[in-house]
């Protein structure tokens, strides 16, 4: 990763009462702001409908979007200022990200479930490993306790 291209994540959040197309137009449109303004887009996903933590702007719901992307930082204060003056946006934040880029997560299920599947097979396999682990450090502690004993008499 070069010096002058850094990588970057901003999270904004849509207004609950809008219609689906129009947040594909609203996520769109900002992609095409940020290419413009020189960045380049690595990842978007809009990730539904959730409830906030507090009221803002008297709504208890929004829509969450994430957009991953890289530049040189001086496309965030433009694609900021859009989403400031936009009325549909209610809240945003981007964050510099530190490490290796991010790749970009399949977005069918049927992916995602496969992925489940390993996992969970990962996860029991695991939980199988830990007692028989946990058995031989007991019984060594024993020996070792034994051991001791033998050796004092």
């Amino acid at each position: 990763m070069n010096d002058q291209q850094s990588y970057y994540e901003t999270m904004y959040i849509l207004r609950p009462d809008i219609a689906e197309d129009e947040v594909t137009n609203h996520i769109d449109n900002y992609n095409k702001l940020l290419e413009e303004f020189g960045g380049t887009i690595l990842d978007s996903q809009m990730r539904g409908k959730r409830r906030l933590a507090y009221q803002i702007a008297k709504h208890r719901e929004g829509i969450y979007v994430q957009l991953s992307h890289q530049g040189d930082g001086q496309h965030i204060f433009k694609i900021e200022k859009a989403m400031r003056l936009s009325e549909d946006v209610i809240r945003y934040m981007t964050v510099k990200q530190e490490g290796p880029l991010p790749t970009p997560r399949p977005s069918t299920k049927s992916a995602t479930q496969g992925d489940d599947k390993e996992n969970k097979e990962t996860k029991v396999e695991s939980k199988e490993k830990q007692p028989l682990e946990s058995a031989n450090t007991s019984t060594s502690g024993q020996d070792d306790t034994e051991t001791k004993k033998n050796a004092e008499s």
